[in-house]
This record gives structure tokens, C-alpha cells and sequence, in this order.
């Protein structure tokens, strides 16, 4: 083999839109939209950002010119203990999502925000000092265990009251039910500080927050509590008619687009709803798990379309990052730049 031609083999890009790969020049803009504008061709996960605030915007487009794209949020507690608590609140205030599933911590915790703020850490501690201190560790945010305290004083009463709902009815509250009058109970008893808060913007706006584990948290702690003091066997939370519930605003939608931020069950709710109706229609997934495994959280969309939880013509991507360092850029390009 000639040594030349091995080194200097000749290429063809045929097949291939030449995009060039290239960045800001920092003399040319001055701010960071600017820069952001960029993302598309940076390369690496900095084009996957730009991809999805292209599908975000084709979306938004969309429904703006009365078009229906049912927007499906996902999201795990972690984002909730972290500031993107109230850019989710933001978008559910400005009617930009359809329809919510968390976890129990992402619905607790927005609660626990609206009573006593989160504080700022630190990821080297010493976590047995912590313990002895009564102070709860989030990777570098530090929950003191008098949120929790307080929280009680709230979750109480608001079991007997869902008691009291459930007889008047006469039948079980579904969980997203619950989290509704959980929204409905802020806005009665507490102040300003609940306008940050996603519960209460989707009781103000009826959007479903959907938790299939409302149990597995704070607030299971706190039912725990007030069914044993109480030797209470009544209240009793229906998850079985909340999933024909989502499944149905899934069906019925004309299209969907379903944002995930992490993955766990929020992330399978979402499409495995759309999986009824054929697949979703656009999809941003942002997370830093990995696929090896064959978790569920770590999985492409490219592997829901073998499902059929994604279309196979669906404009979709995955961006691997913390999703606090790039949804409040998505966000604010999608939202706020127009």
C-alpha cells in the first residue's frame, strides 16, 4: 500500500450538509444571546442545546398560531431543590406547559420553598456533623430540618382536610387531585411567596401535576405520621385512575412535545403515555445519565422510537449536561427572545 494515498485518502461528502463548525467572534457580539445564536454550530452538546431551542421555538410557534401542541414536563425533585424551581414556575404561571409528572420531592419541596427558602452549601462537609446539626444535604444545597418541621404544620391539617373532601365525595382523591387542592390550600394560607411556586400557578391554571409516588418523600413521611397518630385507615390516594388520566391527554392531543429534564419515572410517565398514541412529536431530553446500563434515565430518545414511545419521524435531542447550567439558557432563548 502506498504510505501517501493511506494518509491522504480521498474524501466525499456526499450525503452530508455541510454546516460549517464555528463560534462567536467575542469583537463581533456583545451579549450573550448573541453568542448563544452560535450554539447550533459550536458542536458537541452545544449544538444539541441549539437543536433544542429550535424544536422549543417550533413548538412555541406552533401553538401561537392556535395550533395544538400539548406540552408534557418531566422533571425529578433535584430540580426543585435547585433555582430552576422557579423557572418551571415561570412557564406553568405563562400557560407554556400542559401537563406536569414529578416526584414526591418535586412536589414537596416547592411547598417547603414557599414557607422557608433552600441555602447555598457546600459539596466538601462533613455529612456526620451535618446529621448531628439537624442540617439535610442536596449535593451543595443544605436543607435545615426545621423546613420539615414547619412543613407538618401545614401537611396536618391539609390530611384532615382531604379526609373531610373525600367524604363529601365519597370516593378516593386521584394524586393529581391532591396536589391540586395542595395548590389550592397555598393560595388560602399562605403569602406572596407562593406566586414562585409551580403548585400554586397549576391549581391557578389547571394543570395536572401528575405523581404516580406522591408517597415516596416528605410528604409519605408526614401521611405516615398522621395515619399512625390517628390509627387513620380512610384517606386513601388513587393512582390507578390518574394513569388513565394521563394516558388520555396524551390520545386525545392533536400533538405532543414532551420536555424531560433527568429521568427516572417522570421521564417514563411522559412517554410511556405517548407511547398510546403512537409516539410523541417532539421530544428534549436533558440529563447526565448514561445509557449503558439500560436504565430508563440513561436511555436516547432514539431508543423510544423502538418502543414506539417516540415517532420515528419526531424531531427530537438529547442534551448530556446538569441540566442547571443550560434549561434557564433554554428557557430564556425559547421564552423571553423572540
Amino acid at each position: 500500500m502506498d504510505p501517501k494515498k493511506s494518509v491522504l485518502k480521498e474524501s466525499s461528502t456526499e450525503g452530508i450538509k455541510e454546516i460549517p463548525v464555528i463560534g462567536p467572534w467575542l469583537e463581533d457580539v456583545s451579549s450573550l444571546e448573541e453568542v448563544i445564536e452560535y450554539y447550533e454550530r459550536i458542536g458537541f452538546q452545544a449544538t444539541h442545546l441549539g437543536k433544542a431551542i429550535e424544536i422549543w421555538k417550533k413548538v412555541e410557534k406552533k401553538r401561537k398560531n392556535g395550533e395544538e401542541v400539548r406540552v408534557f414536563l418531566g422533571y425529578t425533585s433535584n430540580i426543585v431543590s435547585s433555582g430552576l424551581r422557579e423557572v418551571i414556575a415561570y412557564l406553568v404561571k405563562h400557560k407554556k406547559v400542559d401537563v406536569i409528572v414529578t416526584t414526591a420531592g418535586g412536589v414537596e419541596e416547592d411547598f417547603i420553598k414557599a414557607l422557608k427558602p433552600f441555602i447555598l452549601g457546600d459539596w466538601n462537609v462533613n455529612d456526620a456533623e451535618m446529621r448531628q446539626k439537624g442540617i439535610n444535604r442536596i449535593g451543595n444545597i443544605f436543607v435545615p430540618n426545621d423546613r420539615y418541621i414547619e412543613f407538618e404544620k401545614y401537611m396536618i391539617p391539609f390530611f384532615e382536610r382531604l379526609l373531610e373532601i373525600e367524604r363529601e365525595k365519597k370516593r378516593h382523591l386521584t394524586a393529581s387531585e391532591v396536589i391540586y387542592e395542595l395548590g389550592r390550600y397555598m393560595d388560602e394560607k399562605l403569602g406572596k411567596e407562593k406566586e414562585k411556586s409551580i403548585l400554586y400557578w397549576a391549581y391557578k391554571n389547571n394543570i395536572p401535576i401528575f405523581c404516580p409516588a406522591l408517597t415516596d418523600g416528605s410528604f409519605g413521611d408526614m401521611l405516615y405520621f398522621f395515619k399512625e397518630e390517628r390509627g387513620d385507615r380512610e384517606l386513601i390516594i388513587d393512582v390507578a385512575n390518574d394513569i388513565v388520566k394521563l394516558n388520555n391527554l396524551a390520545i386525545t392531543a392533536k400533538e405532543t412535545a414532551s420536555i424531560i429534564l433527568g429521568g427516572a419515572y417522570p421521564k417514563h410517565a411522559i412517554i410511556n403515555a405517548n407511547l398510546f398514541r403512537g409516539g410523541t412529536d417532539y421530544a428534549i431530553y436533558i440529563t447526565t445519565a448514561i445509557p449503558w446500563d439500560g436504565s430508563l434515565s440513561g436511555a436516547p430518545p432514539s431508543e423510544g422510537v423502538s418502543w414506539g414511545k417516540i415517532k420515528a419521524k419526531a424531531d427530537y435531542v438529547e442534551i448530556w449536561a446538569d441540566a442547571t447550567l443550560v434549561f434557564p439558557i433554554l428557557v430564556w432563548m425559547v421564552m423571553k427572545r423572540e
